[in-house]
């Protein structure tokens, strides 16, 4: 889909962060489907990967491949107002929030490839060896 924004005028913050949400999601969901398993499991780590707190962990996993441009993305949402649900910790709220958005602003700027590479560096999902044994995502056993 190719956006067009009145004025050249991108979304807000938390409007990119409301798209980068669904494709985060998404992502997720495509790597644990392709690795398989029952639905009960795969939606409970689905849960655990897409929540605020492995979110947090997953921005600071790319956080030192960032540009400059995606870094100022990234801090104007962490800094946009907005109240984070009770049970959430405000900080990592804060920081989930900044990854949503930088997600949605690579996608809504036409920069898919970008937007897989940081989703890769956000979550290392063990690759399939030849022998069809999953490796580490480091690639290293244990």
């Amino acid at each position: 889909m190719i956006f067009h924004f009145e004025h050249n005028a991108l979304p807000g913050s938390l409007e990119l962060a409301y798209l980068g949400d669904a494709l985060y999601d998404l992502y997720v969901r495509e790597h644990l489907i392709a690795r398989g398993g029952k639905v009960r499991a795969l939606h409970r780590e689905a849960i655990s990967l897409v929540c605020a707190h492995a979110q947090s962990e997953a921005l600071a996993r790319v956080a030192d491949a960032l540009t400059d441009e995606e870094s100022d993305v990234v801090r104007r949402a962490r800094n946009a107002k907005q109240s984070p649900p009770k049970n959430a910790d405000p900080g990592e709220y804060h920081h989930a929030t900044a990854l949503e958005a930088l997600v949605g602003w690579l996608y809504v700027t036409g920069q898919r490839d970008r937007m897989n590479e940081i989703l890769k560096l956000a979550l290392p999902f063990p690759k399939p060896s030849p022998l069809g044994k999953v490796d580490s995502p480091q690639g290293e056993d244990g």
